[in-house]
């Protein structure tokens, strides 16, 4: 199929009323491809938005198989599909820093809710990873299971980026290798520090994983036993990451009382780790630390102008999401579910917790106390007779027991057999959108990808699941116009990319991989909410992962061609 070029001067000024708070590019710094090719597909006359942060311009993309093979005002030659693109955005695919995407995409690889916000790469890792592990932590896990079920047939990163891959999905996967699994690996759920044995044991696993294409480690210190590990061990398995060019990330210590202090941590780990280092979904939990943020940011940007690479990510959004373990000391947790639900049946440690839940934190992370039980909302249950709860507030289903929230929380916990998935109103409003702007900056759902059908339906969500990218784009980008949609696809493709060691992901330019995404600026949107999360965005036209077509005319297509991409030090990390 061939076409002809109509004028550029309309589209033009168009596409610069779209593109606010970006100046404009000269069309001759940016030469036309004048011979004319063949291509498997030619997007036509859309804004090219390149992921580099410079300002858009009317172009058109020509993939060849898996890869662009040129960007330009204009590309002359035929295509065997040609997509017509004048008034919408082509962007590169984007990033989801934080994704707990596994499990959906075992049991439906279309990772819907993420494909339509134009999400081409899920990356996992945060503090657990799918490996390393060993036969009785696979047993452990599959009997952890809740709605959807499965074997674990793998033990390595490498033989489950082989199985998923073959499984079949939709969007890319890579992943960290989480510290948590690494130390459940060596020590179990104790809480105990490392033999030197021990910790040779667990800098062999990370260097393992990071040859089996890991990003880097990724650790959640808030939760038991990710908390037992103190700051020389989290050293020494960033520095072994840092010597495969990976980064360390991190759900920090503490993000509400002691944020600061945490923050201190986390650049210390990569001051003598020699790596840089990511702050997962960067926050200022409860209101009391709401005015640290010019802290906080003072904080990383110090680090920074030394010559550290700190940066972090973010879900959009004044409500995180996790289990009721978030609501209670990591103490009671030590040894994993069934001695922390052991502890919990006795009375007088069960008085002690609430005691401990009650009061204001001190030494952890206390997400009852800085939401308030009216502000913790139920979400996902394991047992069936709990599901009907879903949607429902602790305070409400406190009253409607005739207990108290904590103690509600406790009996939760231990009839659900799981540490029950809830929504913590924390964060402030003008905290979040002020956040959205910074230029070191990322963004991840931490939310699985999923749709509103099936298996999916026996538990609420967050709506983050599936509207953190698309209310970016919408809410900040566009109505607030808290940063320019050059620079928000920036922080969403090419320096996400660059800063996972990956070359050939992450921008629209002659040789990359063709993860490319079709949207409409003036229309892109979230449209889930608290009360009804399993919606989905809308706005997004087409979205391409390795040159194939998943989302076309804002239908899914069925395709699978996601692939593992693996990072830095894929097979050549240095031996110890």
């Amino acid at each position: 199929m061939t076409r002809q070029h109509p004028m550029r001067s309309i589209l033009l000024s168009a596409a610069l009323l779209l593109a606010t708070s970006c100046t404009t590019v000269a069309e001759t710094d940016i030469k036309p491809v004048a011979e004319a090719q063949a291509f498997d597909v030619l997007i036509d006359n859309g804004l090219i938005v390149d992921g580099s942060g410079s300002a858009p311009y009317v172009g058109d993309v020509a993939i060849r198989k898996d890869r662009i093979v040129a960007v330009a005002p204009e590309i002359a030659g035929s295509a065997k599909r040609v997509i017509d693109a004048r008034g919408l955005a082509v962007a590169p695919g984007f990033i989801n820093m934080l994704s707990w995407a596994p499990d959906a995409l075992i049991a439906d690889g279309a990772g819907e809710s993420d494909i339509r916000q134009g999400v081409t790469l899920e990356v996992f890792g945060e503090g657990m990873s799918e490996a390393p592990l060993t036969d009785k932590m696979a047993e452990t896990e599959e009997s952890r299971q809740g709605d959807i079920r499965y074997p674990i047939n793998w033990r390595s990163l490498d033989q489950y980026f082989d199985f998923i891959e073959k499984r079949g999905i939709a969007p890319n996967v890579a992943s960290f290798v989480g510290a948590t699994t690494v130390r459940i690996n060596a020590l179990g759920y104790a809480d105990i520090d490392p033999d030197v044995a021990q910790l040779e044991r667990m800098r062999a696993l990370v260097r393992e994983a990071m040859d089996d294409g890991a990003m880097g480690v990724g650790s959640s210190l808030i939760y038991a036993p990710a908390s037992y590990a103190e700051t020389p061990e989290l050293i020494a398995l960033a520095t072994e990451s840092a010597r495969c060019g990976g980064m360390y990330i991190s759900h920090m210590r503490n993000e509400s009382d002691h944020v600061l202090e945490a923050i201190d941590e986390l650049i210390e780990i990569a001051e003598k780790s020699g790596g840089p280092a990511e702050i997962y979904h960067l926050k200022q939990a409860g209101k009391d630390n709401w005015g640290k943020l010019d802290a906080v940011i003072a904080r990383i940007e110090a680090a920074r102008a030394r010559g550290l690479r700190i940066t972090a990510n973010m879900y959009n959004y004044t409500a995180g999401s996790t289990g009721l373990d978030a609501a209670m000391p990591t103490w009671v947790q030590e040894g994993g579910y069934e001695q922390w639900k052991k502890r919990l049946q006795d009375p007088e440690i069960r008085k002690r917790v609430l005691a401990e839940m009650r009061g204001k934190p001190d030494g952890w992370e206390n997400l009852f106390y800085h939401a308030g039980p009216d502000k913790v909302l139920l979400v996902g249950f394991k047992n069936e007779r709990l599901k009907p709860l879903a949607g429902k507030t602790l305070s409400e289903v406190a009253a409607m027991r005739g207990t108290s929230p904590a103690d509600t929380a406790i009996d939760l916990v231990i009839e659900d057999g799981s540490r029950v998935q809830v929504v913590y109103f924390l964060m402030d409003e003008a905290n979040v959108a002020r956040q959205t702007a910074l230029p070191w900056m990322a963004f991840g759902s931490d939310a699985g990808a999923q749709a509103p059908r099936g298996l999916f339906l026996k538990s609420s969500t967050h709506p983050r699941t599936y509207g953190n990218f698309a209310r970016l784009l919408g809410k900040y980008v566009r109505d607030e116009q808290r940063t320019s949609l050059a620079d928000a696809v920036r922080r969403l493709s090419s320096m996400p990319a660059s800063h996972l060691g990956l070359k050939d992901r992450g921008s629209l330019a002659a040789g990359q991989y063709a993860d490319v995404v079709i949207f409409d600026p003036a229309t892109i949107a979230d449209t889930a909410t608290y009360a009804n999360p399993q919606q989905f965005a809308v706005g997004m036209h087409h979205v391409l992962v390795n040159g194939q077509p998943v989302l076309r005319d804002g239908k899914m297509t069925g395709a699978r061609p996601g692939r593992s991409v693996r990072g830095p030090g894929w097979n050549k990390c240095p031996p110890l």
